[in-house]
């Protein structure tokens, strides 16, 4: 499975890192401006440190990039964190970095697009973005973790998420609320 991985400048750069290490599938990574802000603000990590986890990464200006066409296929596209800019716009259209225009190609081709927004509150400009897109096939996660399964640690509780996420791309375990299977 291929799955394209996007980093925008919302916070919450360790959820990315936690889906990247937990993600068996190969993996291509899309960093922005902030997002790599994000990631030494964050986690004192630089782009560098997450080619560990990643097959390939491209520049988020390299539109000329694989993932800026349709006749490239991969499986997934998923923005961790996923800015409400970034929502806004793919919602509008605009392909203007490789993020937006990898988000524009897996819509059209109807490849799976998770957007993993990372806000509180949220305005209704960015519901009714959330909700276009929704409309449009992509799959708006909010990256708000459950507490169901007790997390004790906070390394826990983002796993709970990265779990779910990976549910999400049947890539995980599908286990219920309470750790039961449906049988």
């Amino acid at each position: 499975m291929k799955i394209v991985v996007g980093i925008t400048g919302s916070s919450g750069a360790i959820y990315a890192v936690d889906f990247l290490k937990k993600c068996n599938a190969d993996k291509f990574l899309i960093i922005s401006k902030w997002g790599k802000v994000l990631l030494k603000d964050e986690l004192i990590l630089t782009e560098n440190d997450l080619q560990q986890f990643v097959k390939k990464q491209f520049s988020d200006d390299d539109l000329t990039a694989p993932t800026s066409s349709g006749s490239n296929k991969f499986d997934a596209f998923v923005i961790i964190p996923c800015s409400t800019s970034t929502v806004g716009k793919i919602a509008s259209g605009f392909g203007d970095t490789l993020i937006t225009r990898t988000a524009q190609v897996a819509l059209k081709e109807r490849y799976k697009l998770v957007l993993c927004v990372r806000e509180t509150p949220l305005s209704t400009i960015t519901l009714e973005n959330c909700t276009k897109l929704s409309q449009a096939g992509a799959i708006i996660m909010p990256i708000s973790p459950p507490m169901y399964s007790k997390p004790k640690t906070l390394n826990e509780y983002i796993g709970v998420f990265t779990e779910r996420l990976l549910k999400v791309l049947n890539l995980g375990e599908s286990k219920g609320w309470r750790g039961e299977e449906l049988e």
